[in-house]
């Protein structure tokens, strides 16, 4: 993939603001009104080629095509990174809506995913995650948010056709753009496998089978000479869906087994053209049961790919750079540290982006550092917003080039 080799590069998470009239027909194709597939795939083509155009505009070197192959039903949505796979996975059927699901208990020697509901965030916070107009909130009052399907049956990959889809739309947009290089996301298994599973006989055995059938994408991806990468928030987040909150070292361990199930599925596989998103989630609450970058860093970076993408812009996460004061990045990695953030509406100052680009390059290299967003701004801010911060994101950038490579 390409490097900072002349100046920093801007790149971003993958999902971006989709237009009105496609988040329309997404929710008519959800409740099975679309009958028009031809009509869908064209408005979906000419939807993607335009926001490659608009990222282009903004100042984006490594574009994405904006997830929009991963359909939002509505505006506002913070889950579409992993319920489009909820469509291309085989043995799956429809089960309890997220909120309802019920808590578990973690044990000693014991460490299991408590429901989403039983988040210790959560449970810290109930008066604003229970107030609809708090901003907090991530279902409308009444709803127990998505279905969450159960693997009843051998998993199988079945999203052929719509990564083929995907792929073409994406390419057509590089080519009417004159962009060599850009992105495409697929969800890794440790978050894949946040299911109910009656079928294996091992979360470890669902795990690797959700890693076979999802190498299928990453192998589609790859082959038709896009980038990777891999969206996998249960790497830091699922320390908030413990509870008891385990100890760091038994987290690791719990999480290495994602990380070496990530790795059977990327066996063999260009690391050069792979890199890995990891981020608290993508929920604007209080995030006071995040675990620190310090404590998995180390689980990060055992990921086999070659440039690692993160929050570092928020106000959570921010002091965080100075983990690399004592954490040596591999020789041949880089990192895509996010210095805007999904998680506010006000847009950073582009001398803010760039102070926040430089402590990152005076620690790890120049060359090693492409800059980021913190997560995906579609679905999470305002269209005008987001586009305003990946507009800023590119002024810091430069600025930032002025400075490091005078």
């Amino acid at each position: 993939m390409n490097h900072s080799s002349q100046r920093i590069l801007t790149t971003h998470a993958g999902s971006l603001p989709r237009p009105d009239d496609l988040i329309d027909l997404n929710r008519a194709r959800q409740a099975g009104e679309g009958k028009d597939e031809a009509g869908y795939q064209r408005r979906l083509s000419a939807a993607v080629t335009d926001v490659v155009a608009q990222q282009q505009a903004a100042g984006i070197d490594v574009p994405g095509d904006g997830e929009y192959g991963k359909a939002m039903g509505q505006r506002i949505n913070y889950g579409a990174w992993w319920s489009y796979s909820f469509q291309r996975l085989g043995g799956l059927v429809l089960g309890t809506e997220i909120y309802k699901v019920p808590p578990r208990r973690s044990e000693a020697g014991q460490v299991v995913l408590t429901s989403f509901s039983d988040r210790r965030d959560r449970q810290l916070f109930p008066a604003a995650y229970g107030d609809p107009h708090s901003g907090v909130s991530t279902v409308p009052p009444g709803s127990g948010g998505m279905k969450l399907p159960v693997c009843t049956g051998p998993l199988t990959y079945t999203g052929h056709a719509a990564i083929r889809a995907d792929i073409a739309h994406f390419k057509a947009a590089l080519a009417a753009t004159g962009i060599a290089e850009g992105f495409m996301t697929s969800i890794a298994p440790g978050s894949a496998s946040r299911i109910g599973n009656e079928h294996y006989p091992s979360e470890e055995a669902f795990l690797y089978a959700c890693a076979d059938a999802m190498r299928e994408e990453y192998l589609a991806i790859l082959d038709a000479g896009l980038l990777l990468q891999l969206d996998d928030p249960s790497i830091a987040e699922n320390w908030d869906m413990i509870n008891p909150a385990p100890s760091p070292e038994a987290y690791r361990k719990f999480s290495m087994v994602r990380v070496e199930a990530l790795n059977h599925a990327l066996r063999g596989l260009p690391q050069d053209r792979i890199r890995f998103h990891l981020c608290w989630g993508s929920w604007h609450g209080p995030h006071v049961t995040d675990i620190p970058m310090r404590e998995i860093v180390s689980v990060m970076l055992a990921v086999n790919c070659q440039a690692y993408s993160f929050e570092a812009g928020n106000v959570r996460h921010e002091h965080e750079w100075r983990v690399w004061e004592d954490v040596k990045l591999p020789p041949g990695k880089i990192i895509i540290p996010g210095v805007v953030s999904h998680a506010t509406n006000v847009v950073e100052h582009p001398e803010l982006v760039a102070d926040r680009i430089e402590r990152f390059a005076r620690l790890v290299g120049r060359e090693r550092v492409i800059a980021g967003t913190d997560c995906g701004v579609g679905g999470r801010v305002h269209p005008q917003i987001g586009w305003a911060k990946l507009q800023t994101l590119a002024q810091g950038a430069a600025l930032a080039s002025q400075r490091l490579w005078k």
